[in-house]
């Protein structure tokens, strides 16, 4: 443990109070483009994560920074077993001088199982974000994918703080609690903008069942969380997806954003649901929910 650095006094990184999640899992048609990230800069958010372990040399990080002025690029996150610390050390370097305190790297252990070389992911964080701060990558530049208690309090340690995905404003408190005031906690949280609850619930689910009910990690937190077996098992009950997919009228949902601020969260990042064509037009009316600061000097793109 001497090898992570510890100075808790830095400060924590400042991508607003929420900010949009995108996967580079699907075709390039389905990720936010480079112009969709100057309309969101403008709207008022703060940062654009970028999950499903992006590739080492950060390629669409890139596109999307030099498109805007302000808005933070996260990664959410790079997977450790894929990508060597001293490749992604490098990048984050040629990141930093190009567009200074706007990458923000996250890293995280991914699941069992999707790779053959799994081994404990708590010892493997430790050796990765030691290899990090032998690179220099600062501690306050790089957060941790964690749920649980051990690698809450890791995060805490040996980064700015952490980013659990397919959360609860539940497990915000008592992640606050585990980690401190001086952790930065930015949790993941999905959206489906719709009054049908019948279709939202259909969107949500599709997209739980699909990608995290068979993964250990994500359940095992979900019954910590309360959820039962029968809530868990595919394909999720209404009350796991009610709890994990916000959905209704834009103010319904930013209530159900700020309650993960209310629970001690610096930052939210927000996925929306249901396809591409529903990414625009939900931020945007939930940026006007959110009492988001909107910019005024980009032209608006569609």
């Amino acid at each position: 443990m001497d090898c992570l650095m510890t100075d808790l006094s830095a400060r924590k990184p400042d991508l607003g109070r929420f900010g949009v999640w995108t996967a580079l899992a699907g075709p390039p048609t389905e990720w936010v483009t480079p112009q969709q990230a100057v309309e969101i800069e403008r709207l008022g958010y703060g940062a654009l994560w970028v999950g499903a372990s992006p590739s080492a040399d950060l390629s669409y990080v890139d596109s999307i920074l030099a498109q805007t002025d302000k808005l933070a690029v996260a990664t959410g996150i790079v997977n450790i077993w894929s990508l060597a610390a001293k490749s992604i050390a490098d990048t984050y370097h040629r990141l930093e001088k190009a567009y200074p305190r706007r990458f923000l790297l996250g890293i995280g252990a991914g699941h069992p199982e999707h790779t053959q070389t799994y081994r404990k992911p708590y010892d493997a964080l430790v050796e990765y974000l030691g290899a990090l701060d032998h690179y220099g990558v600062p501690t306050n530049r790089r957060v941790v994918a964690a749920l649980g208690d051990g690698v809450l309090k890791l995060a805490a340690r040996g980064s700015a703080g952490a980013h659990p995905y397919l959360v609860t404003p539940e497990h915000t408190a008592h992640a606050r609690t585990v980690m401190g005031d001086s952790a930065f906690l930015a949790p993941e949280h999905k959206v489906v903008l719709s009054t049908d609850a019948n279709e939202a619930r259909a969107i949500g689910r599709d997209t739980v069942q699909k990608f995290y009910l068979g993964l250990s990690n994500y359940v095992n937190n979900l019954k910590r969380l309360g959820f039962t077996d029968t809530d868990v098992t595919e394909p999720g009950s209404d009350r796991l997806v009610d709890a994990v997919v916000a959905h209704g009228t834009a103010d319904q949902i930013a209530h159900r954003l700020n309650e993960h601020i209310g629970a001690g969260a610096d930052h939210v990042a927000i996925q929306v649901l249901g396809g591409a064509d529903r990414v625009m037009p939900t931020l945007t009316e939930l940026a006007g929910a959110l009492g988001l600061p909107q910019l005024h000097d980009h032209t608006i793109s569609t």
